[in-house]
Formats: structure tokens, C-alpha cells, sequence
């Protein structure tokens, strides 16, 4: 039988029965693209959040894994580590970054993604993950087991990006704060947090 209405990325797509070894991520946007994509809440489509101002341009694949929430597990996780008791979740499916050495001409899509580790990002006072994954079975990087794995100079790259791309040049104030980079099992740790963040707040969304 064949679907009326396209499914919610966020709430319509599994993250997948393999996880947190692979999951599901839906990507929103790509290194050519001149504009923030990002998911709209309500109705699922990809929408314009604002055109890329300055020259920053995502270094990977970037979206975020389906039926994922950060809320209070993920944002405990933040708090244990830093010694705070303040942070919380930003109320965002996980956002993840997924490596490939394929040329994707643009998000909207979905992909099967091997998570490595990721980055420990605050917004605002607001736990604000990045994960990093593999594209599943990829040529170069599907060889990669953990975020150690990968070049160097990748790592600075997608770091300087994420600490960076919500910044105004002539400024020295710094929009988020990266405190960790973290390995695959803390990967899976807040993919697992963040599951049972999402079925907590949203149930068996249909």
C-alpha cells in the first residue's frame, strides 16, 4: 500500500533497528549549498532558515537522526561532564555530520550512516551535540571505527566551522562553545539518551 502523505523526517522516518552501530540520518544540507536548509517542524519540509552570510560552508554532510530529542537525558550528560547542573536540551533532534568521499549535490535525502564520535557543543547554555558518523560502506572513510580514525586536519576543519558559523566577523563574541570532542561509545551514549528523550516527550508519534 502506498503512502498519501510524505512521511515527517523528523517523526515519520525510523532511525533504523541497527542503532546506535548505524543509523538513519537525514541530511539537510551539503558543502555546495549557498543557504542554511533546515527542517521545518510542522509540516516536514526542508525550508530556507537564512542564506550563508559569510563563507562558512558545512565541510560534511549535515542533518540529524529521526525520532531523536534533546531534552533533559542529554542535556544530564552535558552537566555531568562540565560539573554544572544549568545546561538543557535544545528541544532539536540530534544534529549529525556524516563523512563521505561521495559528491552529494543536495540534501533533502536520506542515508545510512555509521556514527564515530562527536563533538560536546553548547549554544546558548543549551546542549547542542554534533555527532560524527561515516557514511555507511563508504569507498575511504567506511573504514573509520572511531573519531581518532579520521585526519586531523578533517577534525579541525568540522571544529572550526561549528565554533564559528553563528559568529559576526568584527566580533569577539563567540555564539556556542565546543568543550569535548568524544569518541564512538559517548556517541552511542547520547544517541541512546536522546531516543529515550524523544519517547518520553513525543510517545508513538503518528
Amino acid at each position: 500500500m502506498f503512502r498519501k502523505y510524505k512521511s515527517h523526517p523528523w517523526h515519520g522516518v525510523s532511525i533504523g533497528n541497527l542503532y546506535p552501530d548505524v543509523v538513519t540520518a537525514y541530511i539537510e544540507i551539503v558543502p555546495t549549498d549557498t543557504v542554511k536548509y533546515e527542517i521545518d517542524k510542522d509540516s516536514g519540509y526542508l525550508s530556507i532558515d537564512r542564506p550563508q552570510k559569510y563563507s562558512n560552508v558545512t565541510p560534511a554532510l549535515y542533518g540529524f537522526i529521526p525520532q531523536t530529542y534533546s531534552g533533559k537525558r542529554v542535556a544530564e550528560i552535558c552537566n555531568y561532564y562540565l560539573n554544572r547542573n544549568d545546561i538543557v536540551g535544545d528541544g532539536d533532534p540530534v544534529d549529525i555530520c556524516v563523512l563521505t568521499e561521495k559528491d552529494i549535490s543536495h540534501g533533502d535525502l536520506l542515508v545510512k550512516a555509521r556514527p564515530i564520535g562527536g563533538f560536546r557543543l553548547l549554544d546558548g547554555g543549551q546542549a547542542d551535540d554534533k555527532l560524527i558518523a561515516v557514511l555507511h560502506n563508504d569507498a575511504i572513510y567506511g573504514a573509520y571505527r572511531d573519531i581518532k580514525d579520521v585526519p586531523a586536519e578533517v577534525i579541525e576543519r568540522l571544529k572550526h566551522y561549528f565554533t564559528t558559523y553563528k559568529d559576526i566577523p568584527g566580533t569577539n563574541e563567540r555564539k556556542t562553545e565546543l568543550t569535548h570532542v568524544y569518541g564512538v561509545e559517548a556517541a552511542y551514549e547520547v544517541i541512546q539518551k536522546a531516543v529515550a528523550d524523544y519517547r518520553e516527550f513525543f510517545g508513538n508519534y503518528e
